[in-house]
């Protein structure tokens, strides 16, 4: 399904728009109500982006987001619409809050390896900022929530308008476990603010954080992106959720896009970038 979007890009405030827009189609994902009134084209794609759920063998949902016409791309639009416990997505967000209140002094920041054994191997070394990224620290990231602290988060995520906004008591835990938790679509208006540099903070924050997702680049298409596994739930959820920027004049074309998927296990984790790039090859956007 494609629906209409609400974020703009010029003299508009980008953080009323996202309000709006997330709020707006949220709602009508949660009553399965929206789009009824829609052109016929509008829908075309829908069963196409269904159908390569299907084909992978996936229960999950897709959104992806075109900044320069403002209309969603929607897979399973009452999934897209629900929100979920974020995993190591937040590591985005995580990473901007820590750069920006100063608990990271930047991406070449060194967190020492505390020489225990850790869930995987890629953990057990020294790691900047920038490495825990791909290599997607946990424990890296939980030195960094002890240093920003409940306060400062629940601030920053109101100011961000990341999902639900909720930490609990438990700063190590809350966006592995919940209560936080954000919807796919949540996850398109919050990169979409990300990749252009209009979130609440420096641009100092946002341009670091924009390096470190970056991916690979191909026929002047360039791929950020970043990983998320949630096994605090029955099925697990898997997601992976970033956007493409393209060559353009006068500027570049930016897609956003968001999915997740259940998993029952670590043999399922392939099938998040399987079915996302699929997803993203059929709306040839990368």
């Amino acid at each position: 399904m494609m629906v209409p979007a609400r974020v703009r890009r010029s003299t508009v405030d980008p953080i009323l728009t996202r309000r709006v827009f997330t709020r707006g189609i949220v709602s009508a994902a949660a009553t399965s109500s929206f789009g009824r009134a829609l052109p016929a084209q509008a829908g075309d794609r829908s069963p196409e982006l269904d159908r390569i759920l299907a084909d992978q063998g996936v229960r999950g949902c897709f959104a992806g987001l075109a900044l320069s016409t403002d209309r969603l791309a929607l897979a399973n639009f009452p999934r897209a619409g629900q929100r979920m416990i974020p995993a190591s997505t937040f590591k985005i967000a995580n990473s901007l809050i820590a750069l920006e209140t100063g608990a990271v002094s930047g991406d070449d920041e060194l967190f020492p390896w505390d020489g225990k054994p850790k869930a995987f191997k890629a953990w057990e070394q020294d790691l900047t900022l920038r490495q825990a990224i791909p290599a997607s620290s946990v424990p890296v990231f939980q030195e960094i929530a002890r240093r920003i602290g409940i306060a400062r988060y629940e601030n920053w995520l109101e100011k961000l308008e990341f999902g639900n906004g909720a930490t609990g008591s438990d700063v190590e835990r809350f966006w592995l476990d919940g209560p936080l938790t954000i919807s796919a679509i949540e996850q398109t208006s919050f990169l979409a603010a990300l990749a252009l540099q209009q979130l609440p903070m420096s641009k100092r924050a946002q341009s670091i954080v924009r390096d470190m997702l970056r991916i690979e680049t191909r026929e002047g298409r360039t791929l950020f992106a970043k990983t998320g596994w949630c096994q605090a739930t029955t099925p697990n959820i898997g997601w992976w959720v970033g956007w493409v920027e393209r060559v353009s004049t006068p500027g570049p074309l930016i897609h956003t896009f968001a999915l997740n998927i259940d998993m029952n296990g670590p043999e399922d984790l392939p099938k998040r970038l399987a079915t996302g790039r699929a997803m993203l090859s059929a709306l040839d956007i990368y």
